[in-house]
């Protein structure tokens, strides 16, 4: 786990292209207390209604809520659907440049009404139309020009018709060119669309579909089918409760089993998946680094309902989770837990252990431990080569949540995770409250 911290700390900011079929998601939320005397169906009171990027929308938040800087290419029409969808967008800082108008089509719109956290009905407006050729030609040479600044390209297939077997080919032609990955979510059972790709990435069910074997087929069997098919690099086929399988040219299998609490909810957990994976590539982790990291995401997603978001922020907490027996952090660990901690109350105790651990010290730890029930306890180590038994007494401490080694200063560590309070222990075993550390240069 030492190095999925390692791997999360390298986890860069990057620009991605997300490519696919847009919608507006709108959440009719209300009470049913009565049924309609017009006929037997429940009568919905609304209390609330909020609308949400949906399809490759849905990849474009996920790749907000991990850092990334995103460019949302693909077709809206000329509506209230698709200005709002742009609105929505351009709240959370995406780039809508490279959404087009196509003239004579609707914006898909996905009404979910819902009551009592029970979905009652959906209601479906939207109508699949062909890309036009104006519009494909108006894509790929968007997509040429600002090419030279993206890292990766995600696709997200939704099969509304904009995603074009011409236009497919061509981007992910023109990324080879330019050695972008590209990483596909599939739809329908004809993935020969998506040839050369980097990675497609399927469900079972979608796997199954596409590779054209008897549904009761062996999983490897399916995998390579799919390889010679498509002629990508890696086929990853994502499996709800069993997890993620990768399948490489040349190379065995690799199984990922998911890291859940408790799964609730698949929906929207294959474009967390996507989101991550995409991060990873971006990022420059190795393929497996990626892949533990989508799964520990995935996990986090299956816990909730609905299509949710998952941030650096819940990801790094998860992984500090899974790591709880080792609460020592240095420079290479920091960004991880800079991300877990935003948000949360936290004091910082300074010591220097050159001297030995006290009695005395473990009484100030369990006085600060008791200041308040949600607060988390760090301690900073001011010696630079503290001694091991020393680390094993402090870590071996309930009350001790996190002990930070090896960074530059005490005004850069409090910089990067917003303490509430800070102390120093002085030699004579009193504390001293520096908390306003503006002047204070360790």
């Amino acid at each position: 786990m030492v190095k999925l911290l390692s791997s999360f700390s390298r986890l860069k900011p990057a620009k991605v292209l997300v490519l696919g079929d847009f919608m507006l998601d709108t959440y009719t939320t209300g009470r049913v207390q009565r049924i309609s005397p017009e006929a037997p169906v429940p009568i919905l009171h609304v209390q609330k209604t909020e609308d949400l990027p949906g399809g490759a929308g849905n990849v474009v938040l996920n790749l907000k809520a991990l850092g990334a800087d995103v460019v949302a290419v693909g077709r809206i029409g000329d509506d209230d659907e698709g200005a709002r969808l742009k609105q929505l967008f351009e709240k959370e800082e995406v780039d809508t440049s490279g959404l087009f108008i196509q003239k004579g089509i609707t914006t898909p719109l996905k009404n979910r009404l819902i009551a009592d956290a029970q979905q009652l009905i959906r209601v479906d407006q939207e109508c699949i139309t062909p890309l036009s050729s104006e519009i494909e030609e108006k894509v790929l040479i968007y997509i040429a020009e600002i090419a030279y600044q993206i890292k990766v390209i995600a696709i997200s297939d939704y099969a509304k018709g904009f995603l074009s077997k011409s236009l497919l080919q061509a981007v992910i032609d023109l990324a080879r060119g330019r050695e972008i990955p590209t990483i596909v979510d599939p739809k329908g059972d004809d993935f020969s669309k998506y040839r050369g790709a980097t990675m497609i990435k399927p469900n079972y069910k979608e796997a199954v579909a596409a590779s054209q074997l008897p549904s009761d087929a062996n999983l490897d069997t399916i995998g390579h089918a799919l390889l010679s098919q498509t002629a990508s690099e890696m086929i990853m086929v994502t499996r709800s409760e069993k997890g993620i399988s990768l399948f490489k040219r040349n190379s065995d299998r690799f199984d990922f089993p998911v890291k859940s609490n408790e799964v609730k909810d698949v929906t929207g957990a294959g474009d967390t998946v996507l989101a991550m994976t995409t991060m990873a590539f971006a990022s420059g982790l190795s393929l497996e680094e990626g892949l533990e990291l989508s799964n520990i995401a995935a996990g986090i997603a299956t816990e909730r309902l609905g299509c949710v978001h998952v941030s650096l922020s819940e990801l790094a907490e998860r992984l500090l989770e899974i790591n709880v027996s080792n609460k020592i952090f240095d420079e290479d660990h920091l960004f991880a837990l800079e991300q877990a901690l935003e948000g949360k109350k936290l004091t910082i105790l300074g010591i220097n252990t050159e001297e030995g651990v006290s009695s005395g010290l473990f009484s100030r730890i369990q006085k600060l431990s008791k200041q308040s029930a949600d607060e988390r306890l760090m301690i900073y180590l001011i010696d630079s080569d503290p001694a091991q038994d020393s680390l094993s007494l402090l870590s071996s401490l309930q009350e001790v949540h996190f002990i930070v080694i090896q960074s530059d200063s005490l005004t850069s560590l409090t910089e990067k995770v917003h303490p509430n309070k800070v102390y120093i222990l002085n030699s004579d075993g009193t504390l001293n409250n520096v908390s306003h550390l503006n002047a204070l240069l360790m």
